[in-house]
C-alpha cells in the first residue's frame, strides 16, 4: 500500500516538474515578447498618470477660472451672455468646446441646456442636456426634468412623460413628487387616465409629507372619474 502511495506521489511530482519545465520553456521562448509587453503596460500607465497630472488637472483649474463669469450671468438670468460669453470671458458653449475632457465642461453642459431652455431654444436644450452625464442623482433628475419640460413646450408629450418618469425615479423626497405631478399632468394631456391616477396615487403613498400630497386627492378623484366615462 505504501509503495502505491509513494509511486502516486512520485508520479504527481513528475507531472508538476514537467509542467514547470514547460512553463520555463515558454518563458524562455517568449521572454523578449513578454518583456516588451510589460514595458508597454508601464509606459501606458505612466502616460495616463502624466496626462492627468500635467494636462487634465491644469485644464481643470483653468476651466474653473474661466467658467465663473458665465455662472454669474446664469444666476442673474442673463442666459445669452451665460451661453456665449461677454467678449472677455467665454460662455458655457466655449467652455464645453475648449475644456471637453474636464468635469467643468460636463457641468457646463447642464448649465447650457437649462440656459437654452430659458431662452426658448428647446432643441438645443434637449441636445445639451442629453449629453450631460453624472452619478449625482439630484443633478441627473434636474437634467431629465428639464428635458421633459423642453419636450412639453414642443408638444411632444410621450417624450416628456419618459423623461419626467426618469426624473421621478431618482427618488428624491423633495423633487420626485414635483416631477410625478408633472408626469401626471402629461398623462392627462395624453388621455392616459389610468397612468395619471397611478402617478397621483404614488405621490399620496410615497411622498405623504410633500406639498404635492396635500391636494393630491382631487387629482386622483378626477383621473378615476374620467376613467369611468
Amino acid at each position: 500500500m505504501a509503495k502505491k502511495v509513494k509511486a502516486k506521489i512520485e508520479g504527481s511530482l513528475g507531472t508538476i516538474e514537467e509542467s514547470l519545465s514547460k512553463t520555463e520553456q515558454f518563458l524562455e521562448k517568449y521572454q523578449k515578447q513578454l518583456t516588451i509587453a510589460a514595458i508597454a503596460v508601464l509606459i501606458i500607465v505612466g502616460l495616463v498618470y502624466a496626462y492627468k497630472k500635467f494636462y487634465i488637472l491644469p485644464q481643470q483649474q483653468e476651466a474653473l477660472e474661466q467658467i465663473f463669469p458665465a455662472q454669474q450671468y446664469f444666476e442673474k438670468d442673463s442666459f445669452n451672455l451665460a451661453l456665449n460669453g461677454d467678449g472677455d470671458y467665454p460662455g458655457f458653449i466655449q467652455i464645453i468646446d475648449n475644456y471637453g475632457s474636464t468635469n467643468v465642461a460636463e457641468g457646463a453642459l447642464l448649465y447650457a441646456g437649462i440656459s437654452f431652455y430659458k431662452i426658448g431654444d428647446y432643441d438645443n436644450a434637449i441636445d445639451y442636456l442629453k449629453r450631460f452625464s453624472t452619478k449625482d442623482k439630484m443633478l441627473a433628475a434636474t437634467a431629465y426634468a428639464n428635458i421633459g419640460d423642453a419636450y412639453t413646450e414642443k408638444g411632444e408629450y410621450e417624450n416628456a412623460a419618459e423623461y419626467y418618469k426618469k426624473a421621478a425615479d431618482e427618488d428624491n423626497k423633495v423633487l420626485s413628487p414635483v416631477y410625478l405631478m408633472k408626469l401626471g399632468r402629461i398623462y392627462e394631456e395624453l388621455g392616459k387616465w389610468q397612468d395619471a391616477a397611478d402617478t397621483y396615487q404614488e405621490i399620496k403613498d410615497n411622498y405623504k409629507e410633500s406639498t404635492e400630497a396635500r391636494g393630491i386627492e382631487k387629482f386622483i378623484t378626477r383621473a378615476k372619474f374620467r376613467l369611468q366615462k
